[in-house]
């Protein structure tokens, strides 16, 4: 993102509008997405807007941006489940049911035949 904002600046200044560094600033600041509006709140009450160097919002938004992603990946891996495989024996009494409803409907298929 810094680097398309850097070139769109750099080409504004090319055809003679130039920024101060403090709408740099906020212009930044203002196009972050609502997920980022904590830091944001964070860096307009904790920084003077008016001397605070691009470099800097840069490197502290970084910082915020890895550390969201560490988070995300520290939940990621406790949701992780276990899946277990289901294994089931067929006991005496399911061949018994099997051979009993086998036996009745060939009784009905003798009636129906005679």
């Amino acid at each position: 993102m810094f680097t398309r904002f850097t070139t769109i600046v750099n080409s504004l200044k090319n055809l003679g509008k130039s920024y101060s560094n403090q709408e740099l600033v906020r212009k930044i600041l203002r196009c972050l997405p609502r997920s980022w509006s904590p830091k944001v709140t964070a860096i307009e009450e904790d920084k003077d807007l008016s001397t605070l160097p691009l470099e800097q919002l840069l490197g502290s938004l970084m910082t915020h941006e890895t550390t969201m992603k560490n988070h995300e990946n520290v939940d990621a891996k406790k949701k992780k489940t276990i899946a277990l495989k289901a294994f089931r024996e067929e006991s005496e009494s399911e061949e018994d049911d099997e051979i009993t409803l086998i036996s009745k409907q060939f009784k009905k298929f003798l009636k129906s035949q005679k």
